[in-house]
């Protein structure tokens, strides 16, 4: 079928990391199936991610969740109009799994293929709910790799308002939960453990919150926190209750949300634009989400979030970028294919 008609149907595959996503979308109906598979289990044991591992678990996953989601959706591969797979950033071995079965799959198809970046996935993803934001909008990415706030005008027209200058909010969260004896991942455990905590209780900084622009630090913050479990330590074994740790991760999520919802306040002011996008899995914070939409809601703003299961890594959100891209007559039948662990967001456009 042409591809910009209403019935292109667009299967999508993300494995930039830990996640296998698969899913199935079509112009004009919406998402018909999607699937996810998460290492979570595998890579508790080491704490983190590990590289190798983590692509050989998305080998022995991809084909039997897209056979899965096949006949959820109860469409031969034949109905297939196109493939959108990750093609950055992320773990290169993790990205060229997907990128290859995407290809090759694509090639005995004979239908094409487009290479999507991760953080556009995330970026639009919350245009698969219901309500959906409108262009333009203030986008918040705040994940694990990533801390950005975006303009984004459309599909491809993307403006780069702030971002960290070292790391990531969410790496923040899982930094300060490994350091209070947390499983792996810690930014999920270390809500769950604030929620036990009392405020006031630990003042932590907050960097640049009063910087006067819309950059990023949370390093002095993980630091802060080091410090402080440091001084609670015997010849390095940890010296803290449960009850104290709680306390301490109360204070550690305080300050990421602190300075996250003061900065996504001063883009909106600064673009005079009223709708707020929060994507990545930070996004799932419900600490966060509730500043969020007390403090843009006193302004006369909207905030708006992907569905809690399109927070993380998923295929959905690939599946439906892709769809778009294809529906403007992007992707190719050239099944050469590069990854691209490192892509500045800027680099695309429509």
């Amino acid at each position: 079928m042409p591809l910009n008609t209403p019935g292109l149907i667009t299967l999508g595959i993300e494995s930039s990391c830990d996640e296998t996503g698969i899913a199935l979308y079509q112009m004009g109906r919406g998402l018909l199936a999607h699937a996810l598979y998460t290492q979570v289990a595998m890579h508790n044991e080491y704490g983190g991610v590990v590289p190798e591992l983590a692509s050989r678990d998305h080998v022995r996953r991809i084909i039997p969740l897209v056979r899965q989601i096949m006949r959820e959706a109860d469409v031969p591969l034949t109905q297939i109009s196109a493939i959108a797979y990750t093609q950055g950033p992320g773990l290169g071995g993790a990205l060229l799994v997907g990128a290859s079965v995407a290809n090759a799959l694509a090639y005995a198809l004979d239908i094409p293929t487009i290479g999507i970046h991760h953080l556009e996935g995330h970026l639009l993803s919350p245009l698969l709910s219901d309500p959906a934001p409108e262009f333009p909008f203030v986008a918040l990415l705040v994940s694990g790799g990533h801390t950005q706030l975006m303009r984004v005008d459309g599909v491809g027209r993307y403006t780069l308002l702030g971002e960290t200058v070292d790391d990531a909010a969410g790496e923040a969260f899982d930094k300060s939960a490994k350091l209070l004896g947390l499983d792996y991942p810690g930014g999920p455990a270390l809500a769950k453990l604030a929620a036990e905590g009392h405020a006031g209780l630990y003042k932590l900084p907050r960097p640049m919150l009063h910087s006067g622009d819309l950059e990023f630090s949370f390093s002095g913050l993980k630091t802060a926190v080091m410090t402080l479990v440091r001084q609670r330590s015997n010849d390095g074994e940890i010296l803290l209750d449960r009850q104290t740790r709680a306390d301490i991760a109360y204070a550690v999520q305080e300050a990421i949300v602190d300075v996250l919802a003061q900065k996504a306040r001063a883009a909106l002011a600064h673009t005079g634009l009223d709708q707020l996008v929060v994507a990545g899995g930070v996004g799932a914070n419900q600490l966060l989400r509730t500043r969020l939409r007390k403090d843009i809601g006193k302004r006369g703003g909207k905030v708006f979030y992907p569905d809690l299961e399109f927070c993380t890594d998923n295929g959905a959100m690939i599946a439906f970028a892709g769809a778009l891209r294809v529906a403007e007559q992007q992707g190719a039948k050239d099944y050469r294919f590069n990854v691209k662990p490192r892509w500045d967001l800027q680099e695309i456009t429509l």
